[in-house]
């Protein structure tokens, strides 16, 4: 990712002209619109402006295929990018996805209130390589099937395109491993302080430890808490503000206070005995 690139600063700046990737596609409706709204060449129309098939052919993964499956819609729409057949071991990038509305009334967050806000809810997303494999050097994080596709930027600045389009205050996801915590560290934050603070001290903790051997580390309930119980993932809320006042909150003292709090207090160990026992070759 390049410096600034999503800073804040640059949140409320326009990606990509609306006019210019919609206008030229046509008022066409199908029956099947993704988010409601977005025909299959629409959604296409994004992917090509956002550069993402430039990409794709880069990795040889042309040409490309999309599904959509309205069925659970709304609220749940499933979204796939094939390489070329609609098959299991072809999938390249799979996404769960539904609008919502975040409260945080009876939430542990900051002092500073946080309103209500709409969101694109992300319940599962993958993005993976297919055509390539795993080697001794790179190999799989937990959860993964296939190398991971390397294009993460760029889907998350299609994503906040989306987002910003449809005129949702935020972006929300639900991390299902730790290491998916740490990669979408870099746009969003945690709703709740002290998860936050959590993955920050595990992080600056284990800094010398490479990401794939702390992802099992976490994976295999190696890591330990300071009263030596097994540390557990718990997917939690995490958060990328598109509105002004969304995105102050996460910048405000108050938030920031009780991260800081948090990293104070939080304490981790690995068992490295038993992850060597578990994760021998991991």
């Amino acid at each position: 990712m390049k410096k600034g690139d999503l800073a804040p600063e640059n949140w409320n700046s326009p990606l990509v002209d609306e006019s210019e990737i919609f206008g030229s596609l046509g008022e066409q409706r199908g029956t099947v619109l993704f988010l409601g709204r977005f025909t299959a060449n629409e959604v296409s129309g994004v992917l090509a402006k956002m550069g993402f098939f430039k990409e794709a052919r880069k990795r040889g993964l042309w040409p490309i295929s999309v599904k959509l499956d309205s069925s659970e819609y709304p609220p749940l729409q499933r979204f796939q990018i094939y390489h070329r057949d609609h098959v299991p071991d072809r999938l390249i990038v799979d996404l769960k996805i539904r609008e919502g509305v975040f409260n945080p009334k009876g939430k542990a967050l900051a002092p500073a209130p946080l309103r209500e806000f709409t969101a694109l809810v992300f319940e599962w997303l993958t993005l993976q390589n297919p055509e390539a494999e795993f080697t001794e050097r790179h190999g799989s994080l937990p959860g993964q099937l296939h190398p991971g596709l390397g294009m993460s930027k760029r889907i998350m600045d299609i994503f906040i395109y989306l987002g910003r389009t449809i005129g949702k205050d935020g972006l929300l996801a639900f991390p299902a491993y730790y290491h998916n915590a740490v990669l979408f560290s870099r746009y969003f934050k945690f709703a709740n302080p002290s998860k936050e603070a959590e993955v920050q001290t595990i992080r600056r903790t284990f800094s010398h430890v490479p990401i794939k051997q702390m992802a099992w580390i976490v994976h295999r309930n190696c890591l330990k808490k300071a009263d030596g119980s097994p540390y557990e993932w718990t997917a939690e809320e995490q958060v990328l503000p598109l509105a002004r006042d969304v995105r102050e909150h996460f910048e405000s003292r108050a938030y920031r206070d009780r991260v800081r709090e948090g990293l104070n207090r939080t304490r981790f160990t690995v068992d490295w005995d038993e992850y060597e026992r578990k994760c021998p070759k991991d």
